[in-house]
């Protein structure tokens, strides 16, 4: 038998192989580059290890030879670069039609551009011409600021409108994008209704003596009435929130629209003084604590009870204080992967004193600021009331969206914070 140039050569007379001689050689076959602890043995006696594509027997030539097929790795298809043009819409995610895409820093503004993939990470380009959207769910509602009012009086976020303003109330078509987004699209034509609309915003009167306005385009008329009052009455009102009074503002005008505005005007002052005595009473608490403390010091050695009551007081705000601002920098990056997990888009991060951050972030079109524990995440103060008497303390940062969500869906969101 004679070896040479990665082959093994055995002639025989009638060009075949006899068993026994083949079980004997493939046994005496080398270890493919690569096979480790990890190699898996094939039914024919190959070693072979993950990443690595092989035939299941030698190949044979005509003449009785049996050589060794070359190996290929199928890791180097997937290290290799496509570019494609995708809507980006904020943050450091980015959806493609078919996965989730990560970036490594959020662009300047939202808009279509051309990215470079690679596995899951992406490069931005240049802008790009909008793609192809024809294909995608289509969805109808009326245009309000950068809102398209759909059915069940949602105002859902549009992106991408024209570089000219279409008028209020204007029928649009839009496209939903696979992760959510809608995307304008083109408008369409317009009935009696909207101009009746426009005429009935003038005076700020009720919508009820207007015939054949549909259920969206009503919404949208109590939105706009909600949107004067809050610029007349210095009341922060969110589409969120004016949610649950658009069709009372639609059918009182704007009587009803003011009435909606004081009432959740009123629900915000007093939550924000029941988080005022509670930030009051828990710094009560901790001065307690720290008289109680500072008592038993008498006790015991100064500096073992003084590491104590910092450690009982301020958790591991000591060890961020240690890592200086490359802790800062680890507390941004766990708040940041924990609400954009929720689905939510992280603009900034900021530190605060005592050991908090301070996260600011946009969630079903909504901007919330809330404040955490930059060690543990755990909720300060999430920017939001949460009952009377407040309940932030409940709650952590990766599962504040879901409590937002369902605020909104129950129509029982208010902002303590409006950026």
């Amino acid at each position: 038998m004679r070896r040479g140039g990665g082959a093994f050569e055995e002639p025989s007379p009638s060009g075949k192989l006899p068993s026994a001689w083949l079980a004997t050689s493939l046994s005496r076959l080398p270890t493919m580059p690569g096979a480790g602890r990890q190699g898996k043995r094939t039914s024919s006696g190959i070693v072979a290890s993950p990443g690595t594509l092989c035939s299941r027997r030698p190949a044979r030539s005509g003449r009785g030879v049996v050589r060794w097929e070359s190996a290929v790795d199928y890791r180097k298809f997937l290290a290799q670069d496509t570019e494609v043009v995708l809507p980006y819409f904020g943050g450091t995610r980015l959806d493609a039609r078919d996965r989730p895409l990560r970036l490594a820093a959020p662009l300047e503004s939202p808009g279509w551009y051309r990215f470079r993939i690679q596995g899951r990470d992406a490069t931005a380009g240049a802008r790009a011409e909008p793609g192809p959207v024809e294909d995608l769910p289509r969805q109808r509602g009326y245009l309000l600021e950068d809102r398209l009012i759909i059915e069940g009086a949602r105002a859902a976020e549009l992106f991408f409108l024209p570089a000219e303003e279409p008028p209020r109330f204007a029928p649009v078509l839009a496209r939903r994008w696979p992760s959510g987004e809608l995307l304008f699209d083109q408008l369409e034509f317009e009935s009696e209704a909207e101009e009746a609309v426009r005429r009935a915003l003038e005076e700020e009167g009720p919508l009820v003596l207007v015939k054949g306005v549909p259920a969206p385009l009503r919404a949208a008329y109590g939105y706009a009435l909600l949107g004067a009052a809050s610029e007349r009455l210095h009341v922060p009102m969110s589409f969120a929130e004016a949610r649950p009074y658009v069709l009372q503002a639609a059918q009182e005008g704007r009587a009803g629209a003011e009435a909606a505005l004081r009432a959740l005007a009123a629900e915000r002052l007093q939550a924000q003084r029941e988080i005022e005595e509670l930030l009051r009473r828990q710094r009560a608490e901790r001065d307690a604590e720290v008289r109680r403390a500072r008592q038993q010091a008498h006790l015991q050695a100064q500096r073992d009870l003084d590491r104590q009551v910092q450690a009982q007081r301020e958790g591991r705000e000591d060890e961020l204080r240690r890592h200086g601002f490359r802790g800062v920098e680890v507390a941004g990056r766990r708040a940041r992967q924990a609400l954009e997990d929720a689905g939510a888009r992280v603009h900034a991060t900021r530190q605060l004193e005592s050991g908090l951050l301070e996260v600011t972030y946009t969630f079903l079109g909504e901007r919330f600021i809330s404040v955490v524990q930059a060690a543990t995440l755990q909720v300060v103060d999430s920017g939001i009331c949460l009952g009377h008497p407040p309940r932030d303390e409940l709650v952590t940062l990766d599962s504040l969206p879901s409590v937002i969500k369902e605020a909104i869906d129950t129509g029982r969101l208010v902002k303590l914070r409006h950026a």
